[in-house]
């Protein structure tokens, strides 16, 4: 796995149910490295840190992979990486390989994989269409949030290192398919239920489907 663009958002309004809201997902590649501070990366825009930013969602990453799925989806959109609000682009990486709970070292960082990205209206704003965040949920392909271990510089280039495979846990793709399947697959809830590296609040939410 490897950084191809690194991405930071500036602040913009957007008009959203007659209301104005300030979004941080337009995020636009840069050329220099950037620095992952402890709850976020610098100088990018985190709009509602109710939602956004912070030890669990620091920074987000998205495979490059995707993008052809979504491009011939979505053919006229402007399109540049970035374009799912990640901060990170990263060719090679999948969903269904990487666990939560994986420890990565990027450029002079320490990261650990945390959740996958759940989708918002902001999201459907972006591609024009609020059609669009069902079919990234139908999808299956969120791209990762993850945590700062050891704060450092990233930049284009830089690999994704394996430093700790997780036992006993759960992909990201099985726990996006898992927050959002109505019949909860029973096995992958008493593997994440004590992972520390997924926030003890949906911890709880989904030991509370537990039968």
């Amino acid at each position: 796995m490897k950084i191809i663009s690194t991405n930071i958002g500036k602040p913009t309004t957007i008009s959203w149910n007659g209301k104005e809201v300030t979004t941080g997902i337009y995020k636009k590649p840069v050329n220099h490295r950037i620095l992952f501070g402890n709850q976020c990366v610098q100088n990018d825009e985190i709009s509602d840190r109710n939602v956004h930013g912070g030890e669990f969602k620091a920074c987000y990453l998205f495979s490059s992979d995707h993008y052809s799925y979504w491009k011939n989806l979505y053919p006229n959109l402007d399109w540049e990486y970035g374009m799912f609000g990640e901060n990170l682009t990263i060719s090679g990486l999948n969903e269904k390989d990487i666990c939560i709970g994986d420890i990565f070292e990027i450029g002079t960082s320490l990261v650990q994989v945390t959740q996958p990205r759940e989708p918002c209206f902001k999201l459907g704003i972006k591609f024009g269409s609020q059609q669009a965040v069902k079919q990234f949920i139908e999808h299956g392909y969120p791209g990762t949030y993850i945590r700062i271990l050891e704060e450092g510089y990233v930049k284009k280039g830089d690999s994704l290192k394996l430093v700790e495979k997780v036992k006993d846990s759960i992909s990201t793709w099985q726990l996006f398919n898992l927050l959002y399947s109505k019949e909860k697959n029973q096995e992958h809830i008493k593997l994440i239920m004590n992972n520390n590296a997924l926030p003890k609040r949906k911890r709880n939410k989904l030991i509370s489907f537990l039968k």
